[in-house]
């Protein structure tokens, strides 16, 4: 008999989503990530929860239709990661005429008809807050409504819910090799250790380097694959309002600037295919000259290259490049023959269709096992069981439980953790109960709950993925950091 039903290599998004729902579902599961979680392209997404405007552009009106659907669900099980926010598209005169992204806006609130986000609206910028950071020639913008989310987060509270239900997570667990039979045979280097695993069926949740795990770990013929770099620029705050922008650049493209870690600004994103080292992505100067450039058509207030304080970048496989639609769908293959146990090839992909992508991922192997039915649609995340839009409530739930909380440390921590913040302040009464600090918000506390329960390692497991404090951390305190954690456990 296999030690487990299903054998994951790979602990993206992917990766984890398969673990939590086939880990639902009754399988005995094991996720193998050599890394941390979410490390690759799952920390590098454009950040958005939504159903994609552009695409009614290209007429896909049910894939929009059903992205929306998705957008919904997120917003029920995981209001604490997934915040609902109004997008400003400034209508420009060299770009769509009015009448075209009003008919779009129109036709996207007729998809999401069954949501609870206001309806689209058309501002006039010269007396809304939206035109503060705007040019002057912006008189008139449309809102929309559509979803943020923090990506790393998301990752990472998935894996929590599939280790809940007992799937069994190992990071810093690299697969060598895998034979293939009745049963897969997995060799293992787990931090030092060499171990042999055994499963009736596995899944390459690799990202790009689901063609290389193919030929080099599985032995198998390698899908003929390409891959993509997604990139993103971060600059100091750029405006005051709680909106997402959408500028309309000179090639058609849309270009998000986005709120975010509370004092920054995300730019992006800017998509081409990939080729070299997936562990080895960065943003070239071109490409944060094209998104400085692309903002400044609109801010103003003008940013330059140098104004840079981080990018954002991370590589992906996907069918065909020059395919949008494969970019967001992802691609799920299933091969299986006789003497030959089932393998799973799934990449590529958005995060609003993750968990669907998972769900339709499992079902396909239903003719191998018994299992549970659906249902992921209706689980919230760890820490996200309370109402969609109960978001500020919990802050204030937070801040008058534990006194000592700022505001901002609040919404960051209900942000980050929901209601399981419990388990990090616990029955603290000043802030010197939990620890000693590290940087303006960090305490021990939260380091020795992201060590023990959430699988992190080094500072930036903590500083980039788990959090974005990174950002602000002055160097002392990261290596203050490094040696706390060297025995947080």
């Amino acid at each position: 008999m296999a030690d487990y039903d299903l054998a994951i290599v790979g602990g993206g998004l992917n990766g984890v989503s398969i673990a939590r729902d086939a880990a639902g579902r009754g399988l005995r599961v094991i996720l193998l990530e050599q890394g941390d979680l979410g490390a690759g392209a799952s920390s590098a997404s454009p950040r958005l929860i939504h159903g994609d405007l552009a695409g009614l552009e290209r007429r896909h009106f049910l894939r929009v239709r059903a992205a929306l659907a998705e957008r919904d669900v997120w917003l029920r099980i995981a209001p604490h990661l997934v915040r609902p926010m109004r997008f400003a598209i400034p209508a420009h005169s060299d770009e769509r005429p009015q009448w075209q992204l009003r008919s779009w806006l129109l036709l996207y609130d007729r998809l999401a008809s069954r949501t609870h986000l206001p309806a689209s609206a058309t501002i006039d910028v010269t007396h809304h807050p939206v035109g503060v950071p705007l040019k002057r020639p912006f008189g008139t913008a449309f809102e929309y409504s559509d979803c943020v989310v923090d990506d790393s987060r998301l990752v990472i509270l998935t894996a929590v819910d599939a280790a809940e239900r007992g799937a069994v997570i190992r990071t810093g667990a690299r697969c060598t090799r895998a034979d293939r039979g009745e049963i897969w045979r997995l060799v293992t280097i787990d931090r030092g250790h060499r171990q042999v695993i055994t499963a009736r069926a596995l899944v390459n949740a690799t990202g790009a380097w689901t063609a290389s795990v193919a030929e080099t770990v599985l032995r198998v013929p390698s899908p003929r694959l390409g891959t993509v770099q997604v990139s993103q620029i971060v600059v100091r705050r750029l405006f005051d309002t709680d909106h997402v922008y959408v500028f309309q650049n000179s090639d058609r493209r849309l270009i998000f600037a986005s709120p975010y870690a509370r004092d920054f600004t995300l730019i992006g994103t800017v998509t081409h295919a990939f080729k070299g080292d997936p562990a080895v992505v960065a943003v070239d100067l071109n490409e944060v000259a094209y998104l400085c450039g692309a903002a400044n058509r609109y801010f103003r207030e003008p940013i330059h290259p140098v104004d840079v304080v981080r990018t954002v970048s991370g590589a992906n496989a996907i069918i065909n490049p020059a395919h949008r639609r494969a970019t967001r769908d992802g691609s799920i293959r299933l091969d299986h023959g006789r003497g030959k146990a089932p393998l799973l090839t799934a990449f590529g992909g958005d995060v609003t269709a993750s968990r669907l992508r998972a769900e339709k991922a499992v079902s396909q192997l239903t003719p191998f096992y018994p299992m549970a039915p659906r249902w992921t649609a209706t689980a919230p995340l760890p820490g996200g069981d309370f109402a969609w839009d109960g978001f500020e409530t919990a802050v204030d739930v937070a801040r008058d439980r534990w006194r000592f909380l700022g505001e901002d440390q609040a919404c960051r921590l209900v942000a980050a953790y929901g209601t399981r913040v419990e388990a990090i302040l616990g029955d603290a009464r000043v802030r010197a109960d939990l620890g000693p600090t590290f940087g303006p918000e960090l305490t021990g506390a939260e380091v020795r709950y992201l060590v023990t329960r959430e699988w992190a390692r080094f500072p930036d497991d903590i500083l980039w993925r788990r959090s974005k404090l990174g950002l602000t951390m002055p160097a002392p305190d990261r290596d203050a950091l490094g040696a706390f954690m060297a025995t947080a456990v």
